[in-house]
């Protein structure tokens, strides 16, 4: 697409400053480990999200978020701002800018404990002017109600909205009613769908158009209206998986707004998804298109027929 026709993506959600302490392993309740190395990163699955949209390109790509007025919030809109996010601040100088705690295992396994602090602060009332966007990118680090009210005005205003339900809570109907994509992963399919006996009954459970779980190394799982669609992994070998869910996200969307099809778009966002893991950091470690380009212009790196026959044995699809 010419940068004229390009299409806007809103993202409007959280953005924290991420402590992440590296360990032989997460500690189980109780028990203290000793890290082996400590950094701090920009994060937040809202600005996550942004900056995998602004760097996946095709797409224009602004933010809503609410940060302190404290040292935190420097280095989250420093991060937004060198990836191409135009940016909407909501500054509280009450309450200070969110904070997440990660162990990192040498797995690449994580625990996560958030402190939203500012981020609970968005309200229906910031929501900037809806001319030119195309897309809305939501996520459920910030208040329910201020989540349903942005995709509300969304939809009155023509347009498409995507939530990407984490961390996982129960969604009333009248939000899911106003959601064109939902994307979650399989903890929180469960939870969303009530609890459903397999994949494809909860994909079928949830009245949403276009339903997607992440299903971590093995790829993703699609029921688009009552078309099933299945994209396996990439094998790579993973060192922190923290941003791998967000920069899916964000890629999927950016792909969505360039108006490339689903299949397409599941499959860059898979691939952006895979090169996030190998490296530290949550924004730190989202790749630039030409990164996802690379990985998917090299046949012996994507996922060929018998991966796509082994997710759809294992989703019994």
């Amino acid at each position: 697409m010419s940068s004229a026709a390009r299409s806007t993506v809103l993202v409007a959600g959280s953005a924290n400053l991420d402590f992440v302490v590296r360990a032989a392993h997460v500690p189980a309740p109780g028990e203290t480990v000793l890290g082996h190395g400590f950094s701090t990163f920009p994060g937040g699955k809202g600005a996550n999200q942004a900056v995998a949209c602004a760097r996946a390109g095709g797409a224009t790509t602004r933010m809503l978020l609410a940060l302190g007025e404290d040292d935190f919030a420097m280095p989250i809109e420093a991060s937004l701002r060198d990836a191409g996010v135009d940016l909407s601040i909501v500054r509280d100088p009450a309450l200070p800018t969110g904070t997440a705690f990660i162990c990192l295992a040498d797995s690449a396994e994580n625990a996560i404990t958030v402190a939203p602090g500012a981020n609970l602060t968005l309200g229906e009332e910031h929501l900037p002017a809806l001319d030119g966007v195309d897309w809305l990118l939501l996520q459920l680090e910030t208040p329910l109600p201020t989540v349903t009210a942005y995709a509300r005005r969304a939809r009155l205003a023509g347009l498409k909205v995507a939530l990407n339900a984490a961390p996982a809570q129960a969604l009333p109907d009248a939000l899911l009613a106003l959601l064109d994509v939902l994307i979650v992963n399989e903890g929180e399919l469960d939870v969303v769908a009530g609890h459903p006996p397999d994949l494809a009954t909860g994909l079928a459970r949830v009245p949403v158009p276009c339903v997607i779980v992440t299903l971590g190394a093995r790829g993703c799982l699609a029921r688009v209206n009552d078309t099933v669609l299945l994209q396996p992994g990439f094998r790579i070998d993973p060192i922190d998986t923290t941003a791998a869910g967000d920069t899916f996200c964000g890629a999927l969307v950016a792909a969505l707004a360039d108006h490339q099809p689903m299949a397409e778009a599941l499959l860059a966002a898979t691939a952006a998804s895979a090169l996030a893991c190998t490296r530290l950091g949550a924004q730190s470690s989202i790749p630039a298109r030409a990164e996802v380009l690379a990985l998917l212009a090299d046949p012996a790196r994507v996922p060929d027929a018998a991966a796509h026959a082994a997710l759809a044995a294992a989703c019994a699809c």
